[in-house]
């Protein structure tokens, strides 16, 4: 069996490979009050029936002012995890694990969607349903609003809007708990010097800076019952004196004994203006060079496309898991097609698609 489509057992869960689904916003709310809906529904359900072993849903804010956009779905209400349950019965009903991120987007919060806004970008202004947003200090992203800067009351309101979140994820029936500290949102925010320049006991020192993330990854672990925690890091800010890989896997260690399981690693987003060097695999040393030092499990992503490609990272121990973003969007299907390309026999092909089986017979 390739290394890609052997069984991964956290915790009590056993995820039936290693070809995931990442978090992906989809702006797709129209209502603007964080229910998931039919969309979500089929975007997220076409992955699991395609094959993937874990998905995971777009970033889902933990309080309204934790909306990347108006667009954006939440989980702090109750009628918000009702809805998520209905998409989690139909994931886990075609046998792939069903995941939920949990975010707050800090000052990167309070935009316009990124389609639909008639090619508007930046904040989103109060009058036109906006919000005032927050960070750890009263310094904007690039062409953002001035967000406010948390006080330890407003810190101690995010801990517990992750911990009520977490409770909520639980009651709709998600297996994995995924914490966003990456890609320049708030936990992310906190952990980078390039953005927090605070000098109380949250800035400073990596061990304040990483003291917000790991109060939330306590009251998430707290409340998450037998759930698997993950814990999303960006690795680097790609930029000097920035956040970087040896930062967070010093944090990983620390996340680990606080109660996370799992660790996904991208890269970038504290910053604007910043050069990534993008080629296929880009993120996977990252995920290698976090796996080695800290001695956890990770998952790599980052221009994953191929069959080959992507049994290769597993197999060679760079990474315990991929990641497949766009070339999902591309392909539902894609762990289907590589499970053919890789000769693995896997017994969950819907038997509805059975007719049409990878790779496509000459004469189809």
């Amino acid at each position: 069996m390739p290394a890609l489509f052997t069984p991964l057992t956290l915790r009590n869960l056993t995820i039936r490979n290693r070809v995931w689904i990442p978090a992906m916003c989809q702006y797709s709310v129209e209502a603007r009050d964080g229910v998931p809906t039919d969309w979500h529904l089929v975007h997220l359900g076409q992955f699991a029936i395609g094959g993937a072993g874990l998905v995971i849903s777009e970033a889902t804010a933990v309080s309204p002012e934790g909306r990347i956009s108006d667009r954006d779905t939440g989980i702090w209400t109750d009628e918000q995890a009702d809805a998520w349950a209905r998409v989690v019965r139909f994931i886990q009903s075609h046998g792939a694990a069903a995941g939920i991120q949990l975010g707050h987007a800090g000052r990167k919060a309070s935009t316009f969607a990124p389609w639909g806004s008639d090619g508007r970008r930046g904040s989103l202004p109060i009058a036109d349903g906006g919000w005032e947003t927050v960070g750890p200090t009263t310094d904007a992203f690039d062409g953002f609003a001035v967000p406010r800067e948390l006080d330890e009351a407003g810190i101690d309101r995010v801990v517990a809007d992750f911990a009520a979140a977490a409770r909520r994820a639980v009651t709709a029936g998600f297996s994995v708990l995924e914490i966003h500290a990456a890609h320049g949102y708030l936990l992310h925010q906190f952990l980078s010097p390039l953005v927090n320049t605070r000098t109380d006991s949250y800035g400073g020192s990596l061990e304040n800076r990483a003291r917000l993330l790991l109060r939330v990854v306590q009251a998430v672990r707290e409340n998450a019952g037998n759930s698997v925690v993950f814990v999303r890091f960006s690795a680097t800010d790609w930029a000097p004196d920035g956040w970087d890989e040896g930062q967070t896997a010093t944090v990983a260690r620390w996340a680990a004994d606080a109660g996370a399981d799992f660790f996904d690693i991208s890269t970038g987003g504290a910053i604007p203006g910043v050069e990534i060097p993008l080629s296929p695999g880009y993120q996977v040393p990252f995920a290698a060079s976090v796996r080695a030092a800290a001695g956890v499990g990770v998952a790599a992503v980052g221009l994953i496309t191929d069959a080959a490609q992507a049994e290769e990272i597993v197999a060679s121990g760079s990474a315990d898991a991929v990641l497949i973003g766009r070339e999902a969007l591309r392909d539902p299907h894609f762990p289907l097609r590589a499970a053919a390309e890789l000769g693995a026999r896997i017994d969950y092909v819907p038997g509805q698609y059975e007719r049409a089986p990878y790779p496509a017979p000459a004469n189809s």
